[in-house]
C-alpha cells in the first residue's frame, strides 16, 4: 500500500499512474456524467488560474458551498492547488450564517455548485468574486463552464506538510460555528493511518453523500479517494438516493444512525420484524432473503460498513449482523481531524466505538470527560485564541465534551455530552443519552429527546417514525408507553421518564433543529419548548400530543 505526504503528492502519484481512469461519477437526469482523473487535474488546474488572475495569494480562504457533487471535489483540488485555504460551508446553511462565515473566515473568493436553494442564500454572500456551475444552475459573472474551456499555462502549488489546509466550521449542535484550522499533515496522518488499519483497498468504490463540509466525509470519501486511486460517485438527489447506492455496490460505506434506521424501518415496512426473524431460521430461505436484502440496500460489495456522529444502538448492531452486516462505530471530531477511535475489522465489540487507533492517547478526566492527544489535533479555532485555550488541558490533551466509560478491554464508550446533562428542580443532573440510545430501540420512534430543565422528572420529547404515525394515536402512545415502562425500573429515581410528548413539527435540518450530520440541536430545541415543560408535565395523560 502506497503512503504519501500530502493530498496533491497522492493525486499526483495516481494521475501518473492511470491518467484515464474515471475519477468522478456524476448522475445527471439519471445518467452519470465522468470524469477521468485527467480530466478532474485539467478542470481543477484552470480554476486555480483563474482565482489566481481574480487577484488572490497564496494562503487566502476560498468558501465552497456546495452539495457532494463531483465540482466539490474539483473545486477543493482546485484550491490546494492554488494554495489556498478552502472553508467549506454547508449546503443548508441559510444567508444569514453564509455571511458570518464569510466575513469571519476572510474568504477572499467562493465556489458554488450544486445546491437546493441558491436564490435565498446568494445575499449571504458578499462582494468577492464568484465562480459558479451552470450545470448545476448557478450562474455568476464567473462561471465555472467558461474558465474551463481554455487551457492554463498556471504553475501548481507545492503542497507542504506545515501548510493549512482548511478552515472547518463546526455545525455546532450548541453555541456558534467555530472555523476549526487544520494543517496538511493532520490530513495526511489520518488517512494513511485510517487506510491501512481499515484495511481499504486501492481502486474501491465509494459512494459520497453525507456533507463534504464535514470532517468525516472530507477524510473518510474525499481524501481516502485521492489516495487510494478510487472512484467516487455521488446520489442525484434524496428521491434517488437508494436507486443511486444500489447502482454504485460501494466497497466501503458510512453512515450516521439515522441513516440506518431509516434503512431498516424501509426493509421493516417490506417484511414485518415476526416474518423476517421466521424466514431467517429457514437454511435455504434465510441466506436468499439475507441476499435480497443486502442487495436492495446496495451493500452486496460494501467489505466496510460503519457508522459514527452520535451512539449506535446495540439491538440496531445486532440486527444488521443477522443480515450479514457488520457495523464498525466510530468516534472523532472536526478539533482532533477524526484522528480518535475506532472498531476495527477482526476487534469489533458492539456497544462501544472502539479501542484509540495508532498514534492517539486516550483517557478519562475526573469528571469522565472524553481526553484526546494526537498530532492531528486542531492549531486551533480562527481568530478564537480564548476559545483555543479553552479546549486544551495544561498537559496538551484536546478536551472533547463527550462524557466516556472505558471496560476492562479498553473499548470506549460514548456516554453522552457535559452540556446536553441538565438538572432537575430535584437539584439532580441526568444525562440524556444512554436514555435516549435505550428508547430508540423502538422502530416506532424516529427522534428521541430527552429534557426536565425546571421539572421535578424527565419527560421525553418524540417524533414518531413513519411506521409509528401510520399506526395511529392509540397504538403509537401504548407502543411508546410500553419502551417506557421497560426502561424507567432500570433507571435511577431521578432519571425516570414521568411523561412523553409526541411533537407536532418534525426536526430537520431545514428548520434547524438537526445538524447536517442528523444530530439534534439540543439547545434550540429546549428553547423552544421549555416554556410549555410545566404544562406537559401537569396534564393527566402520559403521552401528551403537542398537536391539543
Amino acid at each position: 500500500m502506497e503512503t504519501f505526504k500530502t493530498p496533491l503528492e497522492a493525486f499526483s502519484h495516481w494521475l501518473q499512474k492511470d491518467p484515464d481512469h474515471i475519477f468522478l461519477r456524476q448522475p445527471i437526469n439519471r445518467k452519470f456524467i465522468e470524469y477521468s482523473r485527467q480530466e478532474t487535474y485539467d478542470q481543477a488546474l484552470c480554476i486555480a488560474g483563474a482565482l489566481h488572475n481574480m487577484g488572490l495569494k497564496q494562503g487566502d480562504p476560498v468558501a465552497l458551498l456546495s452539495k457532494n457533487c463531483a465540482h466539490w471535489f474539483m473545486a477543493d483540488l482546485a484550491i490546494m492547488l492554488g494554495g489556498f485555504i478552502s472553508v467549506p460551508l454547508y449546503p443548508t446553511l441559510d444567508k444569514d450564517s453564509i455571511n458570518e462565515i464569510l466575513i469571519h473566515s476572510e474568504s477572499k473568493a467562493v465556489i458554488v455548485g450544486k445546491l437546493d436553494n441558491y436564490e435565498a442564500q446568494r445575499t449571504g454572500i458578499p462582494n468577492i468574486p464568484k465562480i459558479g456551475v451552470s450545470l448545476y444552475g448557478v450562474d455568476e459573472a464567473y462561471t465555472w463552464e467558461d474558465i474551463v474551456k481554455t487551457a492554463t499555462d498556471f504553475q501548481p502549488f507545492e503542497q507542504h506538510p506545515e501548510d493549512l489546509i482548511t478552515i472547518m466550521y463546526t455545525s455546532g449542535t450548541t453555541g456558534n460555528p467555530k472555523g476549526v484550522m487544520h494543517k496538511v499533515k493532520s490530513f495526511n496522518q489520518v488517512i494513511n493511518t485510517g487506510i491501512e488499519v481499515l484495511e481499504i483497498k486501492n481502486h474501491s468504490k465509494m459512494f459520497s453523500y453525507l456533507p463534504l463540509s464535514h470532517i468525516a466525509e472530507r477524510i473518510g470519501i474525499e481524501m481516502v479517494g485521492f489516495y487510494t486511486g478510487s472512484t467516487v460517485s455521488f446520489p442525484e438527489s434524496l428521491e434517488t438516493f437508494a436507486e443511486d447506492l444500489a447502482s454504485v455496490k460501494p466497497n466501503t460505506f458510512f453512515a450516521v444512525p439515522r441513516i440506518w434506521q431509516k434503512f431498516q424501518e424501509g426493509v421493516l415496512n417490506k417484511i414485518p420484524q415476526k416474518k423476517l426473524d421466521r424466514l431467517l431460521t429457514i437454511p435455504i430461505i434465510s441466506g436468499i432473503i439475507k441476499k435480497k436484502i443486502v442487495g436492495k440496500l446496495g451493500l452486496t460489495e460494501a467489505s466496510f460498513c460503519a457508522s459514527g456522529a452520535a451512539p449506535l444502538a446495540v439491538s440496531l448492531q445486532e440486527w444488521y449482523n443477522k443480515l450479514g452486516i457488520e457495523i464498525k462505530q466510530c468516534y472523532g471530531m472536526t478539533e482532533d481531524c477524526i484522528l480518535s477511535h475506532f472498531n476495527l475489522p477482526r476487534t469489533n465489540k458492539f456497544g462501544t466505538v472502539g479501542k484509540p487507533l495508532p498514534g492517539v492517547i486516550s483517557k478519562l478526566s475526573a469528571e469522565g470527560e472524553i481526553l484526546i492527544k494526537s498530532d492531528c489535533l486542531m492549531v486551533g479555532y480562527y481568530k478564537s485564541p480564548d476559545q483555543t485555550a479553552a479546549m486544551f488541558t495544561e498537559d496538551g490533551f484536546l478536551k472533547t465534551g463527550d462524557l466516556g466509560e472505558f471496560d476492562h478491554d479498553g473499548f470506549l464508550s460514548i456516554v453522552g455530552r457535559i452540556k446536553d446533562q441538565f438538572k432537575t428542580d430535584k437539584g439532580k443532573y441526568v444525562t440524556p443519552s444512554p436514555i435516549e440510545l435505550e428508547l430508540s430501540k423502538n422502530t416506532d420512534l424516529e427522534h428521541i429527546c430527552l429534557v426536565g430543565t425546571g421539572i421535578s422528572q424527565p419527560i421525553v420529547l418524540i417524533i414518531p417514525s413513519e411506521a409509528g404515525w401510520a399506526k395511529g394515536r392509540e397504538v403509537l402512545s401504548k407502543s411508546i408507553l410500553g419502551s417506557v415502562d421497560v426502561l424507567n425500573p432500570k433507571l435511577k429515581k431521578h432519571e425516570k421518564i414521568e411523561k412523553a410528548v409526541v411533537m407536532k413539527e418534525n426536526w430537520t435540518v431545514d428548520n434547524g433543529l438537526m445538524t447536517p450530520s442528523m444530530k439534534i440541536r439540543r439547545n434550540r430545541i429546549e428553547a423552544i419548548h421549555q416554556p410549555m415543560y410545566l404544562d406537559w408535565f401537569s396534564r393527566p395523560e402520559r403521552v401528551v400530543y403537542e398537536s391539543d
